[in-house]
């Protein structure tokens, strides 16, 4: 499965962005997709994940409330909608895809996209 995302972005805080992913060489509609994130000399970090067909869904702390993940198994995309940005959500965004029901671990990812770079201002 290739994963790519794009959608990033500079942006004032309070303000929005939609990230994209698209999914080519697989059968989109079985994978769980994530959003991951890593910032300058962090870890990556779970951002955001979506079970095979969307009925489940699951955030972080930091952007629940914030963000919406969705997903469009007939485009083979999936989404992250980001309200209310703030400086701290700046980082590299990385989509994957990995088990049916979707997880918050990163080693439970198979495939990876290359990250989408958001960037809030104050």
């Amino acid at each position: 499965v290739q994963l790519q995302a794009f959608g990033g972005g500079l942006v004032q805080a309070g303000g929005s962005l939609r990230l994209s992913c698209g999914a080519s060489g697989g059968i989109f509609r079985t994978y769980g997709m994530g959003w991951f994130r890593q910032a300058p000399a962090k870890e990556r970090e779970f951002v955001a994940a979506i079970s095979w067909s969307g009925a489940m869904s699951y955030y972080s702390d930091s952007v629940k409330g914030r963000f919406t993940i969705s997903r469009d198994n007939a485009k083979s995309t999936v989404y992250l909608d980001m309200n209310s940005l703030k400086p701290e959500d700046t980082a590299a965004y990385y989509c994957a895809a990995g088990m049916a029901y979707g997880s918050t671990r990163s080693n439970e990812y198979n495939y990876w996209g290359q990250g989408t770079l958001v960037t809030v201002s104050s």
